[in-house]
């Protein structure tokens, strides 16, 4: 991930669902709460669209990009609306080499070590441990233990408030989060409040263990 975004607040937004006409307005919430990094997953309506959208207005202060991404195609699709992040819910090889040869940073789900290791062979910039709901901070922990240590490590699935403290204690460097902060029909002030709240929850657990992000 780049490494001052990861720094400034480890967390992205999952914005599944958004509709083009909404984007902006939806992304101005998040990264006037603090948020500097977007995703779009492809099963959204219109994603490209947004994506285009939300790198026009935000491509100079947030990472924009698409998730559930897995096919080629799909990475070169991405990229030609602007988008510079690629997530995906799998680990698919030739995703990753894509994603690197257009210079976007890679984000390949994994479950196992399996595919953590094999992501990072294939150039990830960092894993997405994926669904989290699955993964319970006692596998985290094994898994951290055995990764290269400047491993990057993103929970998503289910997070929320309650259960970021018991993830970056197992060592997870940050997350993923989807219906805690967005969901179709929210407005933009609900959206904004959410991710204040989340935000600042976030950063105690930090604070708590020390866990903040070095600058």
């Amino acid at each position: 991930m780049p490494r001052t975004l990861h720094q400034q607040l480890p967390l992205i937004a999952i914005l599944r669902g958004l509709p083009p006409e909404q984007a902006v307005a939806v992304a101005g919430a998040l990264a006037g709460a603090g948020f500097r990094m977007l995703e779009v997953p492809l099963n959204s309506p219109q994603p490209l669209r947004s994506i285009d959208l939300l790198a026009k207005s935000f491509g100079d202060s947030c990472l924009i990009g698409a998730g559930t991404v897995t096919r080629v195609e799909q990475v070169e699709a991405v990229s030609r609306a602007g988008g510079r992040l690629i997530v995906s819910p799998n680990t698919d090889s030739a995703v990753i080499a894509e994603s690197k040869r257009l210079q976007m940073v890679s984000l390949p789900g994994c479950c196992s070590p399996t595919e953590a290791f094999a992501a990072l062979q294939a150039g990830a910039d960092a894993l997405k441990l994926f669904p989290s709901e699955q993964i319970p901070a006692a596998a985290v922990r094994a898994l951290t233990a055995v990764l290269p240590a400047a491993t990057t490590l993103y929970a998503v699935g289910g997070i929320d408030a309650g259960n970021m403290p018991d993830y970056l204690r197992a060592g997870v460097s940050g997350f993923g989060i989807g219906s805690a902060i967005y969901r179709p029909g929210k407005t933009p002030a609900q959206i904004a409040a959410d991710a204040t709240a989340l935000i600042e929850a976030y950063r105690r657990a930090a604070q708590q263990h020390d866990f903040l992000p070095r600058t």
